[in-house]
């Protein structure tokens, strides 16, 4: 929410910006209150256009009838390395809503591990697993099913 609030203030200081200074170049062909009326009604435009865009992570799914909170974890491996969260995203998304995925990076060198975890609906998961287990994606064969609870230690 604050940075969607940032990005609406940097977007009406800018278009007012922008306004002022046609306002300014043109006085003229403009006037000065209508070219700043004008710049704050395209800024406001584009303030509610900015605010009401979904979140790049929330994509609706194909398959999805409603986005259910009862969700599964389920672990990919052998991922490939170039493969990144959109990707992955987008294909579980063909079997149910995904509502997160991580993928494993090394903390020392940032490079991906080869696996990740993609949370799903549960009533997908089974769907997923036996649909995308032993697949070929992007050349690499994935390992896909439930993941164990993380034991803490």
């Amino acid at each position: 929410m604050k940075s969607s609030i940032s990005i609406n203030v940097v977007i009406t200081v800018v278009v007012a910006a922008i306004g002022y200074a046609l306002a300014t170049a043109f006085p003229q062909s403009f006037g000065f209150a209508t070219t700043l009326a004008v710049g704050i009604v395209i800024g406001g435009l584009l303030i509610s256009i900015i605010t009401n865009m979904p979140p790049t992570s929330a994509k609706p799914s194909i398959n999805s009838d409603a986005k259910s909170t009862d969700s599964q974890t389920l672990y990919v491996g052998n991922l490939p390395y170039k493969a990144n969260e959109a990707s992955i995203s987008d294909l579980f998304s063909q079997y149910g809503y995904v509502h997160s995925v991580r993928l494993m990076k090394d903390r020392r060198t940032g490079k991906r591990k080869g696996y990740g975890f993609v949370e799903i609906d549960v009533k997908s998961a089974k769907k997923a697993i036996s649909a995308l287990n032993d697949t070929e994606f992007q050349e690499r064969t994935l390992k896909v099913r439930m993941a164990k609870d993380k034991i803490e230690e």
